[in-house]
């Protein structure tokens, strides 16, 4: 049997010129079991998607979720990509008169990203930043059905939904470290089935239609009310994966890095 110090021998000698001696090589004390060695960089793990973004830099660039949903930060987080820093935006989100809700949505979206834009300038450590906020409303016909406030609000959203179908159009808005907007309008087609008074009356008592556009969330109870569903889930829940993470790479932010940190390094 050939021993590696042999075979190590023998692959050194095809790199050294004829004539020339090779050195031997110096015996290795073995590793520690727990040792990892040669671990990429962050600025190499992000090589590839992080060009554009880490120019004129060493750095992976940093990313902030302007919202306080921790809804939104669970799908952030489900796609492997973990936020940097949460700032949620404080705008004023009562429709305009006529406002469509595709309009309305990508309106909300884009003032909340431009107001924790504004907001960061004051923060060197976040002030070239990628920023990605997001706004959901849900719309039967052109009648915008907004997050209810007493149970009264709550009762009529969901008789309005019964055995219906309705649309949720989630908005996001993504702010580059150079300024640059790119924005997406995600539209879902849902149907509910018919909701008896007990079925509503339970629900209610459940308290998942607080701080919920429409009076429920997807992820919850109201799941089990969805006989159909034509678009993405996860726009449902608050935030279009597919689209957000597509915007991101594609102005250069390093997705990939955070799944490179997420591997595990298996034992030999």
């Amino acid at each position: 049997m050939i021993s590696p110090k042999a075979v190590s021998l023998t692959a050194l000698n095809r790199l050294v010129p004829k004539g020339t001696k090779p050195k031997q090589p110096a015996e290795q004390s073995p590793a520690k079991p727990d040792a990892v060695a040669d671990a990429p960089s962050a600025e190499a793990s992000g090589r590839g998607n992080g060009k554009r973004a880490a120019k004129g830099g060493g750095h992976r660039p940093k990313l902030v979720l302007a919202s306080a949903s921790p809804r939104r930060l669970q799908l952030l987080e489900q796609a492997g990509i973990t936020p940097d820093a949460l700032r949620p935006a404080s705008v004023d989100e009562t429709p305009k008169r006529g406002e469509a809700p595709r309009h309305l949505v990508r309106r909300l979206a884009r003032a909340k990203a431009e107001a924790i834009q504004k907001a960061l300038k004051s923060e060197a450590e976040y002030g070239n930043a990628f920023i990605l906020a997001a706004d959901t409303v849900v719309a039967v016909g052109k009648r915008i059905l907004g997050k209810p406030e007493r149970e009264a609000d709550a009762i009529r959203c969901l008789e309005l939904l019964s055995g219906r179908a309705h649309r949720v159009y989630t908005a996001i808005c993504m702010v580059t470290p150079s300024g640059k907007i790119r924005e997406r309008v995600v539209e879902t087609r849902v149907r509910f089935r018919r909701l008896s008074s007990d079925d509503i009356t339970a629900f209610i008592a459940a308290g998942e239609w607080r701080g919920k556009a429409g009076g429920y969330a997807v992820q919850g109870i109201a799941g089990s009310f969805v006989v159909k569903m034509v678009g993405s889930y996860t726009s449902v829940v608050g935030l279009p994966l597919y689209e957000s993470v597509n915007l991101l790479a594609g102005e250069g932010f390093p997705v990939t890095y955070f799944w490179l940190n997420k591997a595990e390094v298996e034992p030999e």
